[in-house]
Formats: C-alpha cells, sequence, structure tokens
C-alpha cells in the first residue's frame, strides 16, 4: 500500500492560483517527500517541475520519485474555447517517462483563483460534459487515464453538479476529499456508491466550521486556507476511513495523493508544511 501514496507540492504551499504565497524551491519541496517516504508526487503547475518529460523524471529520479500525475484546471463549458489543444499539450509533457501519471481535469471558469463562479446553463453543461469524454478519450489513446476533479470555485463544485457530471460523463472522477465535503458531498458516502467511477484520489481534512464558512460564502477559498480549512489527516472532520475502506474493499488500486492545500507567507521556521505531511503520513499507514 505504501507504493500506492503520493505527495503533491500544494501540501508545501506550491500552487497555480497567482500570488497565493511563497513558493518553496522543487528541490526542496521533492528531497522533504523523498525523507518522508513518499515515492511519488503529482508535478504542481505549469513549470515547477521540468517541462521537458526527460528532464523532469531525471529530477523525480534523483530523489527517488516518480510522477502521480497532473491537476490540470481548463475551461471546459465555454463552446467558443476547444480545450483539447491544452490537455494534448499536457499529455506531450507527460511524455513516455510519466509511467502512471494521471491526469486530473478540473472545469475552471476562466479566471484565475478559485473565487466566485458563474452558473452553467443547460448548453454550457453540454458543452463541458462533451469536452471531458473527448478528452478521457484523448487521454486513453496515448496511454493515460484521465479524471475530472470537482473543486470549489470552478463550474462543478456542489452534490447536484457532481452527481449530474456522474450521470451524464463516462469520465473517471478524482475524489478530493476535502473539495467533496466543502461542497455538500460526503466523501465516504460516494466512495460507497460510486468506487468503480473512481480513479484518482486527493486525501484531504476538513475543518467542519471554517469549510462552513468557505461554503456559504463568508470567507473566500484562499481565506479558508489561511485559516486552517485543513488539518493533518485523521484531525478534521472527513470520514477518511470510510473513503479508504470502501474504495479498498471495491479494489480501487489507485493513487491515493496526500493533497493539503497550504499558504506560505516566507521561508518557513523549523520544519515547516513537512511536519504537517508526517503526521498525516503517520495516520494514513495506520489506517491502511
Amino acid at each position: 500500500m505504501n507504493a500506492r501514496l503520493a505527495g503533491a507540492p500544494i501540501s508545501w504551499g506550491v500552487c497555480e492560483v497567482p500570488g497565493w504565497g511563497y513558493q518553496l524551491p522543487a528541490d526542496q519541496v521533492l528531497a522533504e517527500m523523498a525523507a518522508l517516504g513518499l515515492t511519488a508526487t503529482e508535478f504542481g503547475p505549469e513549470g515547477y517541475l521540468p517541462t521537458d518529460p526527460g528532464d523532469r523524471a531525471a529530477l523525480l529520479g534523483a530523489h527517488g520519485l516518480t510522477a502521480a500525475g497532473r491537476f490540470v484546471p481548463v475551461v471546459l463549458h465555454d463552446p467558443a474555447v476547444n480545450p483539447l489543444p491544452e490537455v494534448e499539450l499536457v499529455l506531450d509533457g507527460f511524455g513516455e517517462t510519466a509511467g502512471g501519471a494521471v491526469l486530473v481535469l478540473a472545469a475552471a471558469t476562466g479566471a484565475d483563483g478559485y473565487e466566485g463562479r458563474p452558473e452553467l446553463d443547460e448548453r454550457g453543461w453540454s458543452t463541458l460534459l462533451a469536452n471531458l469524454d473527448r478528452a478521457a478519450e484523448r487521454a486513453a489513446g496515448r496511454g493515460f487515464t484521465a479524471t475530472f476533479h470537482p473543486h470549489v470555485g470552478t463550474m462543478v463544485e456542489r452534490r447536484d453538479e457532481v452527481r449530474r457530471l456522474l450521470d451524464r460523463s463516462g469520465i473517471a472522477l478524482c475524489l478530493d476529499t476535502g473539495h467533496l465535503l466543502i461542497g455538500g458531498t460526503d466523501p465516504a458516502d460516494l466512495a460507497r456508491q460510486a468506487a468503480n467511477r473512481v480513479g484518482h484520489v486527493h486525501l484531504k481534512d476538513v475543518t467542519g466550521q471554517v469549510a462552513g464558512k468557505v461554503t456559504d460564502g463568508t470567507i473566500s477559498y484562499a481565506a479558508g486556507v489561511r485559516q486552517g480549512l485543513y488539518r493533518p489527516l485523521g484531525r478534521g472532520d472527513v470520514d477518511l476511513a470510510g473513503v479508504v475502506g470502501a474504495l479498498e474493499a471495491a479494489g480501487y488500486q489507485g493513487w491515493y495523493v496526500l493533497e493539503q492545500d497550504t499558504v506560505l507567507t516566507g521561508p518557513p521556521d523549523g520544519e515547516g508544511p513537512r511536519a504537517q505531511v508526517r503526521e498525516s503520513l503517520a495516520y494514513l499507514r495506520d489506517l491502511m
């Protein structure tokens, strides 16, 4: 099971959102992942790791890591925007050295960040769903799995939207325990009901009190992260045992990516994010 645990640079504060916070250098983050016993990582934002597949594989290999995938927010709902060229570029970047890397798509609004979004009409929904199926087919044709990630502040966030997507698209799901809970979906219940649709997992634990403020718009998503939205695994309000138990009972064989969004204001004192990642991994290994 340990071989299926992966990290993500966002747990060290590295994020695609402009102005998110201080960004630690890749060599430091990868070295700390390896020191904690992780064997794989997602790539982080475009350009954080080398874009050349061979150079990136060499950097990961120097730290004893392999590729778990990449999170890619892309506009999927706009009939005037064709997302396939962007998807193809990401797949080109995977190259032949990405191994079991998973393409993790989110339905971006078209604006930077995750604060506010328009409502989709039927035409927007039809466009989004068709584009997802096209992207999944294109990825499969190149030997990769594409998954869809419901995410706060994107076009698919709430419980009814997740259900609609599962009912009307064939793409696999990235089950992100934090974003689902904030959007009103019980991740353990979803894991029990739709384990056969899960192709990738992001594990987060969430403080329900802060999550409620994000859900009702009292505070922004980024403010929620700064105010302690995410906690080390086992110290929040997500039924992580229920999620993992349901998926393992159903035969899930994919990645479990430890992905706790973090904001840094500068170079951390002491261990910094590594301490919370260590605590989360200890909980997860005991659980598994």
